[in-house]
């Protein structure tokens, strides 16, 4: 596993007695090669892989892994769900694999994708970690809103003082609806209201459990940002009208030629710029931060690979820079869900402009 991968400085102690004892003399020479700590350390210099060690703690995977300590492995095995066209359904805990390191049934693990053994098409239909994360949050949401909305049912926050989650939920509620909705959607807000706070709940929530040691990196999937901005990109086009697919497909005001060029570049920018803006940044994003964390943290190994001395004396310096990322990452973790729940709200915006005579708040502005 790439977790005890790291521990280089243990592995060099075996691997020093082990490089003595299974040299060999090729110059026929009487008395055993020295063996350096230098050349030991650029063994494991390059046995250590940092830049897949980073991948494999971001990447979905059939099992949370929390640490290991020695031969015990501590992990929670997912439930593993396979088709195969030749052998039909497959169901089997991911244990069976042993942490990718033996084949089950005719399957095994390889990069982290389950592959069949005869080389036949594989359909994984698995409960991976991102699968139980996303189902944790959306659990945790609809309790925590559920119970809040008891609350201000009973008069709790109404006639009396709001308690408990209610002061931590509220302020957010009112920030969402007086600075993102109001502002881009006007009299029409309170309709995209659930939505937009299902956005924004959703990310964020789905984002603060991914900083748990052990967790799923949810936001940072980009099958996971696709989604939502998919699911976005339908609501935008539920809530357009006629006027703007008419600034769509013939912009006013405009010479013909230059609409030859306008019209693909405007429909283009309706179903796949504006998504794809949506989908990008927050995985980008999000991915990015725990690339940074893992970074620091691999440069204790890296340094302790060249010396056991640079390795515990780094140690601090990169502890510092990890706590100090970490923390940057819990404020992008509401930067993010903001971001995403207001380009939302815009886009809407724009897909439900009128006319100069509308009246609904969305009328292009008059220059005087």
């Amino acid at each position: 596993m790439a977790l005890k991968r790291i521990k280089s400085w243990l592995v060099a102690v075996f691997s020093l007695g082990m490089f003595v004892f299974s040299n060999v003399s090729i110059a026929q020479e009487v008395q055993q090669p020295v063996v350096t700590d230098e050349a030991v350390h650029a063994e494991h210099t390059e046995k250590l892989d940092p830049a897949k060690l980073i991948m494999e703690h971001i990447k979905d995977a059939h099992d949370f892994h929390f640490f290991s300590l020695g031969e015990f492995e501590a992990s929670l095995p997912l439930p593993v769900i396979l088709y195969s066209p030749t052998k039909g359904f497959d169901m089997f805990s991911s244990s069976r694999f042993h942490h990718g390191q033996e084949a089950y049934n005719g399957y095994k693990v390889q990069e982290g994708d389950i592959v069949a053994l005869d080389g036949s098409k594989v359909y994984d239909l698995s409960i991976t970690k991102n699968v139980v994360q996303m189902i944790l949050a959306l659990v945790v949401l609809v309790l925590l809103m559920t119970g809040i909305a008891k609350k201000y049912k009973n008069g709790h926050g109404v006639n009396t003082a709001p308690n408990g989650w209610q002061n931590a939920i509220e302020p957010v509620i009112t920030f969402v609806r007086d600075e993102v909705a109001k502002p881009n959607l006007g009299k029409k807000s309170s309709k995209y209201m659930p939505y937009l706070l299902t956005v924004f709940f959703f990310i964020l929530i789905n984002s603060l459990f991914g900083l748990l040691p052990g967790a799923a990196n949810v936001t940072g999937n980009m099958a996971f940002t696709m989604v939502l901005a998919i699911i976005s990109l339908l609501v935008i086009l539920f809530s357009t009208n006629t006027h703007f697919w008419g600034h769509i497909f013939w912009p006013p005001g405009v010479p013909l030629f230059v609409k030859v060029i306008l019209i693909p570049i405007e429909l283009a920018g309706v179903l796949l710029i504006k998504p794809a803006a949506l989908m990008i940044r927050l995985f980008a994003n999000m991915v990015a931060g725990h690339i940074i964390i893992l970074s620091f943290i691999s440069l204790i190994f890296i340094f302790g690979a060249m010396s056991s001395v640079a390795g515990f004396g780094f140690s601090p310096i990169s502890i510092l820079f990890t706590v100090f990322i970490y923390f940057i990452e819990l404020l992008v973790a509401f930067i993010q869900a903001f971001i995403f729940t207001n380009l939302t709200a815009v886009f809407i915006g724009q897909s439900l402009e009128g006319g100069h005579d509308d009246v609904d708040g969305h009328a292009d502005p008059i220059i005087a």
